[in-house]
């Protein structure tokens, strides 16, 4: 062989053992190598692909969300991992969704263009000389569902809420589902994403399957905001923004000089999740940091309970441990109930966890709320106090949020116990409107009674 020859199998031997290697031979000049960011794309998707990425307990990560600035080249790169793997195993099947069932049809023509591409000229490097063989079988004109030669379905493409019936498959994609900033808060919509999620795509994936998110970060109750809440230890998320550490991402798809003039005419919010994959809403959280415990240490154990003010206010109620002026969540009850629930579910947390003094709110009928919670008590060991709250709420949660992000620590997986509780921290905002503010009055009760014991307990 020539030496021209000899360069060229080696680059076709490279491409069938490497997704990187393989969009570098097909894509020479997009896929450099001074583009490390697809690099580490290709090699995060080839592992995950291989079973190489494992968690704590050695255990093969099989899903990874990809939070990339636009323009970069992740849903191309997911393009040509779709052939990769069919060109790897025909055996393999893959379900992609993209916004719509237009753009479902580019990401899927995409596939089939990548798979068509022959070797026209021998500078040129095909699929069919990587993967010989690997044809899509004649007469599957579908650019939405087709097959390769010898098999009975490989692929389909589908847009974000669209039908899936009757196949399944091991490979699962979903690329950029949230169109823009007015659709990632509209509740509809990202209440519409994640029952697509749950009831349709996650039927149609097999045992083991591979799960593929790629999108911008644009609410914390986005698609990849709300599996997080749940499952983050199953994920491996490969977040990449355009600016960090004074250097950019790609000078070459995104220049610095290019990079300011976006962030001078851009709103920061909308650019924070474009560019810097920041949701949105967490731009303006109260509290961006909340601290969580494996192993609870000893201490005295304290009750806050903060009543209902109104027929559609949240009662909150939260036992906790201090420890080295530190404050440790045991138990939390955040709930709507009436009293006849509310009342003996206090009663019992508060025994249940072994409190030794409990403060309740006497505004709006929390000194009889007391009454009935002490009476409720089966043993004497609990102290009940009541006092009336005269500070303005507003300037006590502002002024305690700090201490709470630094002191307050919570169970891990606090997020999957008390998912209303959760959410209200998470999304509450440092300002604008929010819904209500049960939960961040009676943490900053909390944080009070350790700041000022003396007037507390006394």
């Amino acid at each position: 062989m020539t030496n021209k020859e000899i360069r060229r199998y080696a680059k076709i031997t490279a491409a069938q053992k490497s997704f990187w290697h393989f969009q570098k031979a097909l894509y020479p000049n997009f896929f450099t190598d001074d583009k490390a960011h697809l690099k580490t794309l290709s090699d995060t998707l080839q592992a995950i692909y291989e079973g190489k990425v494992k968690d704590a307990d050695g255990n093969p990560i099989k899903r990874v969300m990809v939070n990339m600035p636009p323009r970069h080249g992740k849903s191309f790169s997911l393009i040509n991992f779709a052939a990769w793997v069919l060109g790897k195993s025909q055996s393999n099947r893959v379900i992609a969704v993209s916004y719509n069932s237009s753009l479902a049809g580019r990401f899927s023509k995409g596939v089939r263009d990548t798979i068509d591409t022959e070797n026209l000229e021998f500078k040129k490097i095909g699929m069919n000389d990587i993967f010989p063989g690997v044809n899509i079988k004649y007469g599957d004109s579908s650019n939405s569902m087709w097959s390769l030669e010898g098999q009975h379905f490989n692929y389909l493409g589908t847009g974000m809420g669209g039908t899936i019936t009757g196949i399944g498959c091991n490979i699962g994609i979903i690329d950029d589902p949230i169109k823009n900033d007015k659709e990632a808060f509209n509740d509809r919509i990202l209440e519409e994403h994640w029952k697509f999620y749950t009831d349709t795509f996650l039927s149609r994936l097999e045992q083991g399957s591979i799960q593929i998110i790629n999108m911008t970060r644009w609410a914390t109750k986005d698609l990849c905001g709300r599996i997080l809440e749940t499952e983050a230890d199953r994920w491996h998320i490969l977040k990449m923004e355009a600016y960090k550490d004074g250097e950019m991402l790609c000078p070459e798809l995104l220049s610095y000089e290019d990079y300011a003039d976006k962030k001078s005419k851009t709103s920061p919010a909308i650019f924070g999740a474009n560019y810097m994959q920041e949701p949105v809403d967490e731009m303006g959280r109260m509290y961006k940091d909340f601290k969580t415990y494996s192993e609870l240490p000893e201490g005295q154990r304290f009750n806050y309970t903060d009543t209902a003010d109104t027929g559609s206010d949240y009662l909150c109620s939260i036992n906790y441990l201090i420890n080295n002026d530190q404050i440790y969540i045991l138990d939390v009850l955040y709930t709507k109930k009436s009293m006849e629930y509310t009342e003996p579910a206090v009663a019992k947390m508060l025994e249940k966890d072994g409190i030794q003094r409990a403060k309740i709110e006497a505004n709006n009928g929390g000194r009889g709320f007391a009454r009935n919670v002490k009476r409720l008590l089966t043993n004497n060991f609990t102290v009940i106090k009541t006092f009336t709250q005269t500070k303005n709420k507003k300037s006590r949660i502002w002024s305690n949020s700090y201490w709470i992000e630094e002191n307050v620590f919570y169970p891990e997986g606090w997020g999957n116990m008390w998912g209303e509780f959760y959410a209200s921290m998470k999304n509450y905002k440092r300002e604008g409107t929010n819904n209500h503010d049960d939960a961040q009055d009676c943490i900053t009760g909390c944080a009070e009674q350790v700041n000022k014991p003396k007037r507390i307990f006394k």
